[in-house]
């Protein structure tokens, strides 16, 4: 989301412009790349903003075939990036919006202060600036991009906050998604006891081997020893000594069988008996899903989660002004 670099993260500018010093070449021929209403975007103002993508794409890697298609596509990306950019100083010239230096001075102490909230030691604006240089970024473009951030923060205030209203249901929805993205990044410890059904089995072995699996679930849930089970009745053999259990894994790289199987089971409790497609094995699964950190319920957040629905809000609303934009100015793209 764009509207997270108002905050001014620590050297996000400067993480976005670090210079990048190609291997000498031919002369670059100028040319106009793209007109807003009458103003060009020049090829030498794209090759400027990209050089720290350039750096990033080069040093992932040495296939020249893929550098010159990441490039092409960056570089298509970064022009649509400009042409907002463009346009929204042609708003904020019209609303007669400045960015002052004083401004520029509170954003780069405002960096400092975050990062010194973050490092848990003290940074002052010198040591931002140091670190600017000792990327090689010069002192002027990464002002230059602090500015465009100010100048952007206010544009939406005065031409896309009025269009944003945040209800409870939209906060409730940030809530959600936020959850979810908690959920997908969080470390989380199944113990699994798997049933297998083998591919030739007749219908009656298929069976047999589904009402174990439930009574083994019965049981389990009755009080058994889930460990106990496992050693005795599972059909992984690697999992076996470790109550049935891969060591804490992302709940991401779960398969999606058991993500729904987690997601519908309390902390510290077993499962049913679940079929599970596992590539080309046909298992049935009890799972005891171990507890993990607890996420805050709605309430305990509710401020933030207010915050995080109008920045969702506003990228919302500044992506449909900027499309009307578009709509009411003459744009040539040439690249």
């Amino acid at each position: 989301m764009r509207l997270s670099r108002l905050l001014l993260p620590v050297l996000a500018a400067s993480a976005a412009l670090v210079a990048f010093q190609p291997p000498a070449q031919a002369a670059i021929v100028e040319r106009v790349i793209a007109v807003i209403g009458e103003r060009p975007i020049l090829w030498t103002d794209l090759l400027h903003r990209a050089t720290a993508s350039r750096m990033q794409i080069r040093m992932q890697t040495k296939d020249q075939a893929l550098i010159t298609a990441q490039e092409q596509e960056m570089y298509k990306d970064l022009l649509d990036h400009l042409i907002d950019e463009r346009l929204e100083e042609n708003q904020a010239d019209k609303a007669h919006l400045h960015v002052t230096a004083e401004e520029i001075d509170r954003g780069i102490a405002n960096i400092a202060a975050q990062a010194q909230q973050q490092q848990g030691k003290p940074v002052t604006t010198a040591d931002v600036m140091a670190e600017v240089r000792r990327r090689g970024l010069d002192e002027q473009d990464f002002r230059d991009e602090i500015k465009r951030q100010i100048l952007e923060g206010k544009l939406i205030e005065l031409r896309v906050r009025p269009r944003v209203r945040v209800t409870d249901q939209d906060t409730h929805a940030a809530y959600q998604h936020w959850v979810n993205d908690l959920r997908a990044q969080q470390l989380v410890d199944v113990r699994l006891l798997p049933k297998r059904i083998l591919p030739n089995a007749t219908p009656e072995q298929q069976q047999a081997v589904t009402q174990l699996a439930q009574t083994l679930a019965q049981r389990a849930q009755a009080g058994e020893d889930f460990c106990q089970l496992v050693m005795q009745y599972s059909d992984d053999p690697s999992t076996r000594a470790n109550c049935g259990s891969h060591g804490p894994q992302p709940f991401k790289d779960l398969y999606p069988a058991i993500q729904g199987i987690v997601q519908s089971t309390q902390p510290g409790k077993v499962s049913d008996a679940t079929p599970v497609h596992v590539g080309n094995d046909y298992v049935i699964v009890i799972a005891m899903v171990m507890p993990s950190a607890a996420v805050p319920t709605f309430d305990q957040v509710k401020p933030e989660m207010n915050q995080r629905a109008l920045l969702e809000g506003l990228e919302r609303a500044r992506k449909a002004w900027l499309e009307e934009l578009r709509h009411n100015v003459y744009i040539d793209v040439r690249l």
